[in-house]
C-alpha cells in the first residue's frame, strides 16, 4: 500500500471524486430498482433476459468497476454507502488512515487503523 501525505490526498480528490459518483449513483439505480428486481430476474431466468434486469446488471458492473478503480490508486473502500475512503497515511511515526466521504470537500480527518469512522478525528 502507498503512503499519503495530506496534500497528496487532497490532489487525489479531483480524480476519486468522479468514480465516487458513478458508484454512488449506480447504488442508487439499484437500490431503487430493488422492489422490481426479483420478479424481473425470476422472469429472465426463464426467457432469456429483460432491459430491466440487463441495466441493473450494468449497474453492478459500474459499481464493480468503481471500486476496482479506486484499489487500483491505493485506497480502501470503507463505505460503498457514503463513498467512505481512507488513504494509508503516518501521523506521529504510526500507520493511520486519511479519511475522505465523497459529500467533504477536502480530506481533513483522520482514524486509527483499529478505530475506524467512529475514532475520526480533525487533521488539526
Amino acid at each position: 500500500m502507498r503512503y499519503f501525505t495530506v496534500a497528496e490526498a487532497n490532489a487525489l480528490l479531483p480524480t476519486l471524486r468522479p468514480i465516487v459518483a458513478r458508484m454512488l449513483a449506480a447504488r442508487q439505480r439499484i437500490i431503487a430498482a430493488q422492489p422490481q428486481l426479483w420478479p424481473i430476474l425470476e422472469k429472465a431466468a426463464g426467457n432469456g433476459g429483460s432491459q430491466r434486469a440487463t441495466a441493473v446488471l450494468s449497474d453492478f458492473e459500474t459499481v464493480q468497476r468503481s471500486v476496482k478503480a479506486i484499489q487500483g490508486l491505493d485506497l480502501e473502500l470503507k463505505d460503498l454507502n457514503t463513498g467512505l475512503v481512507d488513504f494509508l497515511s503516518e501521523r506521529d511515526g504510526r500507520d493511520v488512515y486519511l479519511c475522505w466521504r465523497f459529500d467533504e470537500p477536502t480530506v481533513a480527518h483522520w482514524h486509527d487503523l483499529e478505530t475506524g469512522f467512529t475514532g475520526r478525528q480533525p487533521l488539526d
